[in-house]
This record gives structure tokens, sequence and C-alpha cells, in this order.
């Protein structure tokens, strides 16, 4: 006896190649899919429109498959509200708890949709009254209180919290294509070091440009190598203009930034002449113990100590930055916030607003920032190794543009297109 169930999707599915990967995925996880009514939109702007029967085997195969289908898109022709259980005890969910994706999500509660708040990946849904909403029809014509639905990580559930488990009543809507061919989406087709550069950095400009006259934020995640390739002044530069909101990243590039600006060191090496200085391997721990001096890199700022370099003009222009911490720190600095949960929530609430998200050259902490990151949000990676910007996308963060080049160069070139 074989099982069904109708699904149904929409949005720019053909351009996008959801299609495809809608029928792809139902043939990979053993199931047969039938056609029965396609509608392709008329324009560059009208969605496209899909209704397909899924046939499986069994009940558990269809079930699968159905779970698979919803991160495309699709959702159940018969709609069903979602089904909620209540958690067992502080920070354990039921075993089917549904897991989020980073795509704008909506749950249907009480007969109505609700969209998620707080996007991310990694999460699960947790649903309770709106507190200051007032109360809503059902569909009986009653009034029933509002409610909300937010992801929700797993050490911050609670026991009875209601959690989402299984996909009936969830509807994810995916980030669809860029249409200008010609514009900034043609970089997010392939992760090379072939692509030139230059073209690259003025598209990634004129989005900045864009985000910023539509009073958006612009995040940067940046690595140390910012320093030691030479884009210090470049970053100096951008800070200054106003392109730089936040600022996420380690204790690391904030040491040598304050190295760089007190020694003319990077880890011990003469940035001017590019060699090593006698004892200069002590000056990284030189620059903490002058920051511990003063209390915070704030105060060593205040004090005149600090006088240039990335983290001065972050405080001088009140640009609000988080130092993650890890075991391998020296020091750390006084600023760097060494529990982990809190500097993922300090992470977090600056992403939350974010229009767009920049990474330098950080794995770690492009990785912890695009799990963060919902996929309407750009999001742009540079580091001279295509693997580390690759690692990022498969991570789940597919909207990530590459750009494959050395930081210091970039920066610089980044710094010129966007005053010229």
């Amino acid at each position: 006896m074989d099982y069904s169930e109708i699904v149904e999707a929409e949005g720019h599915l053909v351009d996008s190649q959801i299609l495809a990967n809608i029928m792809d995925r139902v043939i990979e996880c053993g199931a047969v899919y039938e056609v029965i009514d396609f509608r392709l939109g008329r324009t560059n702007e009208e969605f496209s429109k899909l209704q397909l029967r899924v046939i499986a085997p069994s009940e558990e195969l269809l079930g699968k498959t159905l779970e698979e289908l919803v991160e495309l898109g699709c959702y159940q022709a018969h709609i069903t509200d979602a089904t909620l259980k209540p958690a067992p005890m502080d920070r354990v969910v039921p075993e089917d708890f549904y897991s989020t994706t980073n795509h704008r999500t909506f749950a249907r509660v009480g007969g109505a949709w609700t969209e998620v708040s707080k996007q991310r990946m990694d999460a699960v849904i947790v649903v309770s009254a709106a507190a200051d909403a007032p109360p809503v029809a059902s569909a009986t014509g009653s009034l029933r209180p509002a409610q909300k639905a937010e992801c929700r990580k797993l050490r911050d559930v609670k026991k009875d919290d209601l959690v989402v488990c299984g996909a009936n009543g969830i509807r994810i809507q995916p980030e669809f294509k860029e249409r200008d061919r010609l514009g900034f989406a043609f970089m997010a087709n392939d992760i090379s070091s072939e692509r030139r550069t230059e073209t690259a950095v003025r598209k990634i400009a004129e989005m900045m440009r864009q985000v910023k006259a539509e009073g958006g934020r612009i995040v940067f995640v940046a690595g140390p190598v910012v320093v030691h390739t030479g884009g210090t002044q470049a970053f100096c530069e951008i800070i200054r203009r106003g392109y730089v909101d936040a600022l996420l990243a380690g204790n690391a590039i904030a040491v040598h930034d304050i190295e760089h600006q007190l020694f003319g060191t990077s880890l011990g090496v003469d940035m001017e002449r590019g060699i090593p200085i006698e004892e200069g391997h002590k000056n990284h721990m030189r620059a903490i113990n002058t920051i511990n001096r003063y209390g915070s890199i704030r105060g060593a700022v205040e004090a005149g100590v600090l006088r240039h370099g990335v983290m001065y003009e972050c405080v001088k222009h009140n640009v609000p930055f988080v130092l993650a911490g890890s075991i391998r720190d020296d020091g750390p600095l006084p600023d760097t916030e060494m529990d982990l949960l809190k500097a993922q929530e300090e992470y977090a609430r600056q992403i939350e607003s974010a229009k767009m998200l920049i990474c330098l050259s950080s794995m770690l902490h492009s990785i912890g920032a695009g799990n963060m990151t919902p996929s309407w949000v750009r999001m742009v990676c540079v580091d001279i190794n295509p693997a580390v910007v690759t690692k990022l996308s498969d991570r789940g963060s597919q909207q990530t543009v590459g750009v494959v080049t050395d930081v210091g160069t970039f920066l610089n070139l980044l710094a010129q297109q966007l005053w010229t």
C-alpha cells in the first residue's frame, strides 16, 4: 500500500533552481512524485506555483520526505496546525523536535500563520502567549489570546515550554537568487580565485552604499589577518566613513592591532620592514599589559595612550565591538568576553538588526556568526583560502558570497571604491 501527500510551493522556483531541488530530493529520499499543477510566473516578478503529490511505500518514508521538502519551501496542501509538545525539563525537548534553518519561517498556530522571530539555524521553535498583542479571532469567530513563535537555543528552553515538533504546520520561505543577472548575484555561483577581485569589490561597495542609504546596519567579522596583511589603515578609514556599525572578533585582532599601534610590530614582526625585531615576541604581551594598566581599551584611548588603529577608531566613533575569547588567548584583554555563552549572546544581539555581514579571514568567528544570521541578510566572506569560504556556505549560510583574495588587498580596494 502506497502512502501519499500533496504539497505546494511558490516563488521563483525555476531560476532559483528550487523546482529541480524539490524533485531531486523526493527521488533521493526513495519516494516518487507526480506534478498535479505547475504555473510558471509570467514575468520576472511574478511567482511560480507548484502542486506536487509525493508517494512513498511507507508512512515513515513519506514523513521523512515531507520533512526534507519543508526545507525547500514546500508545505502540505491540507494545512494543519503545528504540533506542540511541552518540554519535559529545562534544556531538554521532545525527541521529534523541529530543528530550524536560517530561512524565514512561519508556524501555523490556532489556524493562522505566525512568523517565527529571532530566526537562526540549529534552534527549536517555542510557541507562547503574546502578552503585548490584542486577542485574535479563531476559525469559529471567537476571540483567543494572540500567540507568538520564536527560535530558541536548547540551553534557553524551560520545562513545559511548548515546542514545535515534526514538520506539520511549518512553512519556510527560501531566499531566491538575485534577478540582476549582471549584478552582485553573479559572484554567488562559484567560489574561485580566478575571479577578478576588483570587480567583486566594486559590487560589494555598491551594496554597502545601498545598505547605508536605506538606513541599514553593516556588521564586520574580522580576524588578526587584517593587521598582518596591512589592511589596518584602510579598515580604519572605512570605520571613519561610517560603514562599520559593529565589529565581531576575537582577542587576537585587538591585541595585534594595539601591538602594532604601540610598538610598530605584529607578532613581533616590524610591519614596515617585514622582519622580526629583537625580543619582539614580547610585544603582544606588553600591549596587553598596557591596556590592563588602564582597565580597558576605552580607558587607554581616553588616557591618550592608544591614539591610532582599528580599536581606537571603534572607540572614537562609538562602534560597538564584541571580542569573544578562546582557550588559546594570551592575556586576554580586559574587554575580551571569556564566558562563551555571553559572547554568543552579544554576537547575536549585534547581528539581529544587520542587513549585511562582511567576514574577513576568521573561519571560527565567521562560521559562528553565520549560524546566527538569517538567510535574508547579505553575507560576504573574504579569505585567501577558498576552503574557508566554501565551508561557511556548506555549513548552511548559503547566501554567502565568497571573495578569494588577500584581506589587506581587499580592504585597500574596498576603501578606494567607497569614496570614488
